[in-house]
C-alpha cells in the first residue's frame, strides 16, 4: 500500500471527508486528491499538515494496518473543534488555552491530592 492509499484509509477509517480534512488542514483540494491516488508524493510540511489534520504523527501516517489504532466517531468531533478553535483571533485562542490549563491544573490537583489521601490510609 502506497503512502496515498494509506493516508486515504486512516481518513475515511476516521469518518473524515476530504473537505474536513483540508479544512483543517488548509492544502488545495486537488492537492489532497492527488495524494491520495498516488499522483504526487507530498513534502515533509505537507506531510505534517496531513498528520495534524487527522490527530495522527507522521509516522502513525507510515503505521502497518494492524498498528493503526481503532478511531471512533469522538475523533471526528475533537478533529472539528481543534479547526474551530484555528480559526479564533489570537486573543481568543489564548483566552481558550488558558482555560484548558486551568481545568488540567485543577484535574492533576485533584489525582494529587487524592493519591495523598490513599497514602495516608
Amino acid at each position: 500500500m502506497n503512502l496515498g492509499e494509506q493516508i486515504k484509509r486512516i481518513r475515511t477509517a476516521k469518518g473524515l471527508s476530504q473537505k474536513e480534512v483540508l479544512n483543517i488542514s488548509g492544502l488545495d483540494k486537488a492537492q489532497l486528491s492527488r495524494i491520495e491516488n498516488g499522483k504526487t508524493d507530498p513534502s515533509f510540511t505537507t506531510l505534517q499538515r496531513i498528520a495534524n489534520a487527522l490527530g495522527l504523527s507522521i509516522a502513525e501516517l507510515f503505521a502497518t494496518t494492524d498498528q493503526i489504532k481503532e478511531v471512533n466517531a469522538h475523533d471526528k468531533t475533537v478533529m472539528e473543534k481543534v479547526a474551530l478553535i484555528e480559526s479564533l483571533a489570537e486573543d481568543e485562542k489564548n483566552t481558550l488555552y488558558s482555560m484548558l490549563d486551568a481545568f488540567v491544573g485543577k484535574r492533576k490537583l485533584k489525582d494529587a491530592l487524592s493519591n495523598v489521601l490513599q497514602d495516608v490510609k
